[in-house]
């Protein structure tokens, strides 16, 4: 399948956007302890930091969404699709319970099961296996259908010990399941990102247009939905379980106003993040010749990066607390906070927090073209996974 430049670009916009979320989570000296988004501790500059890479998932999942309808166009059978489909989700499943959670907590005790990012795209993948007979029209209208009702789910009575809540809470919000000494926990309940994924697939028939058609439809309706978004969040009543509230200044206002929720992630956090995406993906072919050139290199290599830069942003994790006078035995991998010592001041201060994301994004930049490179070069049927 041939390539679209924007696609690569805009996800490798993201890609290197979503480093600076990793390495302050790893690094930062507060992250440890507060939110980033919580107004009575942070800062504009750190909110801002965090509210950034807001961008990253759900433009992952859509486009990971307009990837199986171009793949299917392209292929043209769709029993080969849904055969690849299945087995590539079930591939991230287990890549998210082994290799990712290794990545972000170094633990070999598997202490703590995150089910994120790469695990719901996995669960959509195999979801879509099974109704690629379906219109995408129709699939795309079940996910508008998700991503604008899924918040009516809280207000539903359930009783304190029904079935069904037990069964559908983990699919529509974040849950904590401890067992045997160990917590598997829900970060991504996969039902609100599924409906992303749905609009992305039934998105891909954007991308089958005239470029400059493609560029007026993706203006409209990212203008559109940030517009709808701003209505809906000045109503105040629906849209996020976050209410937006006066605050000390028009500053922290404004950030109470955009302090949307992520896990799960709401109408207003898909309407706003989604929007700037179009956006981006409108004018992506616009962008000076260089900022192509760059970021189109992650964007061609996304899972590589993922893998990859984790695992880099970890190990400079443990080398700064080495350098802070931190003795091996004092780190702690099994409560889930990376290593750094739960009780004990670590980290660095948010300017150095940008200056190890810029690091970590030139390091990683030669080892991705030579992956993307190597991909668009060989065809080994493993190639197809990663």
């Amino acid at each position: 399948m041939k390539r679209l430049p924007s696609i690569d670009i805009v996800r490798g916009i993201v890609m290197i956007i979503m480093a600076l979320d990793h390495v302050r989570d790893l690094m930062h000296i507060d992250s440890i302890t507060q939110s980033p988004t919580d107004l009575a501790t942070t800062t504009p500059l750190l909110f801002f930091t965090r509210w950034i890479t807001h961008l990253c998932a759900p433009t992952f999942v859509f486009l990971a969404g307009t990837s199986v309808y171009l793949s299917l166009k392209n292929k043209n059978n769709l029993q080969e699709t849904r055969q690849h489909l299945l087995k590539r989700g079930l591939f991230l499943l287990l890549l998210e319970f082994t290799v990712f959670n290794f990545g972000l907590f170094f633990d070999i005790g598997f202490h703590t099961l995150l089910f994120e990012v790469i695990a719901t795209i996995g669960f959509g993948f195999i979801v879509l296996s099974f109704l690629l007979k379906v219109r995408s029209q129709i699939l795309g209208s079940i996910g508008l259908v998700i991503i604008f009702c899924h918040n009516l789910l809280p207000l539903i009575p359930f009783s304190e010990n029904s079935v069904l809540k037990t069964i559908l809470s983990p699919l529509f919000g974040p849950v904590v399941f401890p067992f045997s000494g160990r917590v598997f926990i829900m970060g991504y309940p996969p039902i609100p990102w599924l409906g992303i994924m749905l609009i992305g697939l039934a998105a891909g028939k954007f991308f089958e247009m005239a470029e400059e058609r493609r560029k007026k439809i993706f203006i409209k309706i990212g203008f559109s939905a940030i517009a709808l978004f701003a209505i809906i969040r000045f109503i105040n009543i629906y849209g996020d379980p976050a209410l937006w509230a006066v605050q000390k200044n028009a500053l922290f206002t404004f950030l109470s106003f955009m302090n949307v929720t992520k896990y799960p992630p709401s109408l207003l956090f898909g309407l706003i993040t989604l929007g700037i995406m179009l956006l981006l993906l409108a004018f992506a072919d616009q962008f000076n010749n260089g900022i192509k050139r760059v970021t189109s290199v992650y964007g061609k290599a996304p899972l590589f990066y993922f893998i990859v830069h984790f695992y880099v942003v970890h190990i400079l994790t443990l080398i700064m607390l080495l350098i802070q006078g931190f003795n091996w035995s004092q780190f702690e991998f099994a409560t889930g906070t990376f290593g750094r010592p739960k009780d004990l001041e670590s980290g660095v201060a948010l300017w150095a927090i940008y200056l190890i994301w810029i690091f970590v994004v030139i390091l990683l930049y030669k080892p991705c073209e030579w992956f993307g490179n190597y991909k668009a070069n060989n065809k080994y049927w493993w190639l197809r996974y990663i």
